[in-house]
Parts: structure tokens; C-alpha cells; sequence
């Protein structure tokens, strides 16, 4: 598995993300997304409201992941949208 996903895990496991198109979206208005992984099969719509968000609010939008790599490096179906809110793991991440 790749080491970005792996991390992705640990993050779940450590409560440092949230998923969820609308959990994500409120996050980032919200100030505690720091960094967004969005399904590069989502939905145009789903893509141009988070995008739209994420500029405004100057939130970095990661596209490299399947909507079915992120749902399992993270252990939950079907998710399209992951935002990290633990700045610590961002810096894992990021490396």
C-alpha cells in the first residue's frame, strides 16, 4: 500500500480526519481542515463545491486517490472527501 494511505490510517485511528462530503466542507469553513484529499471520481458537483471552498478558504486539495483507495486506507465505504484537522499528521504526511 502506499505510505500516503498508510498514514491516512493511522490519522483515522488517531481521530485526526474527518470524512464526508458536507463533515468536510464545514470543516474547512470552520477553520479545522487543514489539508482535503478529494476522490478523483467524485462527482463534478462534489468536486466544484469542495474546490470552491477550499480556494476561498485557502485549504490545500490533494485529487491523486480513488474515492475506493482513500474509503479503504481508512476503513469506511464510499468516501469521497477526507480533511485532515491534526496539523501534526499533515507534516507526515506532506514528507
Amino acid at each position: 500500500m502506499n505510505p500516503i494511505l498508510n498514514h491516512l490510517g493511522l490519522c483515522a485511528k488517531a481521530n485526526g480526519l474527518i470524512s464526508g462530503e458536507e463533515n468536510v466542507v464545514n470543516g474547512i469553513r470552520f477553520g479545522s481542515v487543514c489539508y482535503v484529499f478529494l476522490a478523483n471520481d467524485a462527482s463534478a458537483t462534489s468536486k466544484k463545491r469542495i474546490r470552491d471552498k477550499s480556494d476561498y478558504y485557502r485549504v490545500e486539495v490533494n485529487e491523486s486517490y480513488s474515492s475506493e483507495e482513500l474509503s479503504h486506507a481508512i476503513g469506511k465505504q464510499n468516501r469521497m472527501a477526507i480533511g485532515i484537522t491534526n496539523r501534526n499528521f499533515l507534516k507526515i504526511l506532506k514528507k
